[in-house]
């Protein structure tokens, strides 16, 4: 398979099993099929009512399995809804009302169908954790109006209850972008806690417990004074340091969930000290940023929008048709984008999750989450979108699936084979996920990984974001469908290019379905004749593209073609590994007493041995770099692999 430009596909789960119903005018859900397995707590449906040839309004009322959670009523706008359906683990059998104003009354619920929706909870992945950072002498509260201070409180516990909605959002919302672009109802997990209910506001007044999302509650080091320092705000234009809060973010996170060695955390956080100063006019204590280490992978943002997030299912659709103007006095206008509460919403709940997709690996795209698609985050939720001070319009009257905000395919395509989205009928996480290129005959380059090839994106020169991919894989199934290995030209690459960008030089990234990455700087280099060489015998060689880039104080680009390749062959009895924090050198040790030496010798030697009497050989190398080669393991013929030296956790493999 292969596709040179990114449409989003919209599959049809619907139909093979129609929904039971007993009217015409009862709800079809057109999502997700009778039967379907999930893997998320709060599932989004949209469907139809009536007939839409003649729109009628109303509403839709799920009642959830066995009751085991409130009666929730929908809107109907033109014969269209969208509905999030809280779900039990197992099988759930869920009755949604169609009613309208404009049809007759009746005795019961005359317009009802039913869906059965299976529910299995993911273990098997790493979760997502939800943190809200809190300074050291916090008030414990964020800005807010009064009139919503009276109402609903701006302390601690509404905030938690606040940020769990919102996440649960992000979660149904990448479920069904997952789903429309073929790869299942694949998604990411939270680390869930037996606590008292928030996601429906009679839990509050039930106490009913149940196992939902946990917010941890970090204890910064810091004061609100050095939380609020203008010199670390993001937005406010004459601040120096305005990377300190991702800084001091990390080392809160780090020290609160102490990774150990290999284990890689995945945390979005909450700055809830955040505070709108409109003498300045400037969010203090605000970063919208994300990415990692690879031990701590991180988003941050803060808190100055969370007043206008819903704090339970009962309040997402009135969150997302709030019309009340933001008043300045108390609360931010970010980015002139939240003019209105419910515009506030799509840009705290929405850019916050742009910054959770760089914590997932995802660059910038150029459309959908991770440009700044999130401004009508709204339109995922609702049928009916109010006027939007943004654009100075009345909102769109009726918003269909084509309408709303989305992943990029690009995302999506990271996501199926991210570690957090895992499934528990995929193959168990591979070892080696690298990716080999080499030039051979006829100005052909071979990619290899022994996962597969997932997908390459393509680069002209002047491009900084990705608009010319190839796909190989068909992600749906598990393991994926891809090639091992894939033979491109540099006609054939061009070819794929708009006429004003052919003739200009070419990046490739190329990704493995093991979630490999590998980055060709210049393609038209790697494929020329000058990285071919005769070998001294008069065999043709071939040479690597280059790893590392030789950044580390003392260090040197180098390259070798080893003796052994041409000469009469020796035996070669192990490597001696010289290693620290970073790879130095490799030296190959044989029969005779020699040895070939690439890099240089230090730090500390370690020796890989070699069974020749077995006539073990070496077939590979696993590489991690960046600036320079931060790890390395040694593959053989006998499927041996050696420890990971050097750095096992920097770079990228």
């Amino acid at each position: 398979m292969s596709r040179s430009q990114g449409t989003q596909l919209q599959t049809s789960e619907t139909a093979s099993r129609p929904t039971p119903a007993t009217s015409p005018l009862a709800p079809r859900v057109l999502s997700v099929s009778d039967g379907s397995w999930v893997h998320q707590k709060v599932l989004l449906i949209f469907g139809q009512c009536a007939d839409p040839q003649q729109p009628i309004d109303g509403q839709v009322t799920v009642h959830h399995h066995q009751d085991n959670f409130p009666p929730q009523q929908w809107p109907v706008s033109d014969c269209h809804f969208k509905a999030l359906v809280y779900l039990q683990p197992g099988p759930n059998r869920l009755r949604l009302d169609f009613t309208s104003p404009k049809l007759p009354a009746t005795a019961g619920p005359a317009h009802s169908a039913w869906i059965n929706i299976n529910f299995l909870p993911l273990n098997t992945a790493p979760p997502l954790q939800l943190c809200i950072l809190v300074a050291k002498d916090s008030p414990q509260t964020y800005d807010a109006v009064p009139e919503r201070i009276q109402k609903e409180g701006n302390n601690l516990a509404t905030a938690i209850r606040k940020f769990r909605m919102a996440a649960y959002l992000w979660q149904a919302f990448t479920a069904e972008q997952m789903n429309r672009n073929s790869f299942g109802r694949r998604c990411y997990r939270y680390e869930e806690e037996w606590q008292h209910g928030t996601l429906t506001w009679r839990d509050l007044e039930t106490g009913q417990m149940r196992n939902e999302a946990k917010v941890h509650v970090v204890r910064l080091d810091k004061t609100v004074k050095e939380v609020q320092d203008l010199n670390i705000a993001q937005q406010y234009e004459p601040a120096k340091n305005k990377g300190d809060l991702f800084s001091i973010a990390s080392d809160a996170v780090r020290s609160h969930f102490s990774p150990k060695s290999g284990q890689t955390q995945y945390v979005s956080c909450m700055f809830l000290d955040t505070h709108w100063d409109h003498k300045v006019g400037t969010v203090r204590g605000h970063a919208a940023l994300g990415g990692g280490d690879g031990t701590i992978q991180l988003a941050i943002f803060g808190s100055h929008l969370l007043q206008s997030y819903p704090a339970h299912i009962e309040e997402v659709v009135p969150a997302f048709s709030d019309c009340t103007r933001t008043d300045t006095q108390y609360v931010a206008n970010d980015c002139n984008e939240a003019g209105s509460n419910w515009e506030a919403a799509n840009i705290g709940i929405g850019a916050h999750l742009h910054e959770t997709g760089h914590l997932f690996g995802c660059p910038h795209q150029e459309s959908g989450v991770m440009l700044r698609d999130y401004v009508r985050l709204n339109r995922t939720f609702v049928c009916r979108e109010p006027y939007s001070t943004r654009t100075k319009q009345q909102g769109q009257r009726l918003c269909l699936p084509k309408d709303e905000c989305a992943w990029h395919r690009l995302d999506a395509l990271r996501f199926r084979f991210h570690p957090c989205f895992g499934l528990p009928g995929d193959a168990p996480a591979p070892v080696d996920t690298s990716i080999q290129v080499w030039t051979v005959d006829n100005n052909t380059v071979l990619v290899t990984a022994a996962t597969g090839v997932a997908w390459i994106e393509l680069f002209p020169e002047g491009d900084e974001l990705c608009h010319h991919w190839i796909e190989y894989t068909d992600g749906s199934s598990s393991p994926p469908n891809a090639p091992r290995q894939v033979t491109l030209t540099e006609q054939s690459l061009r070819d794929r290019l708009p006429e004003d960008k052919k003739k200009r030089k070419l990046k490739l990234e190329v990704f493995s379905c093991g979630g490999g990455k590998h980055l060709v700087e210049d393609f038209s280099a790697l494929a020329s004749p000058k990285d071919r060489l005769k070998l001294p015998d008069g065999r043709p060689g071939y040479r690597s593209s280059k790893l590392g880039f030789s950044q580390m104080d003392g260090s040197t680009p180098q390259e070798s073609i080893f003796g052994l390749a041409w000469k009469n062959k020796e035996v070669m009895l192990g490597v001696k590994i010289w290693h620290g924090g970073c790879v130095d050198g490799l030296e190959f040790l044989y029969e005779d007493g020699k040895s070939d030496l690439f890099g240089k010798r230090g730090g500390q030697a370690t020796l890989f041995p070699l069974d020749h009497r077995m006539g073990e050989t070496i077939i590979g190398f696993y590489l991690r770099a960046g600036l320079w080669i931060d790890g390395l393991q040694i593959l053989t013929s006998t499927g041996k692999r050696s420890d990971m030296f050097g750095n096992g956790t920097g770079g990228s493999g």
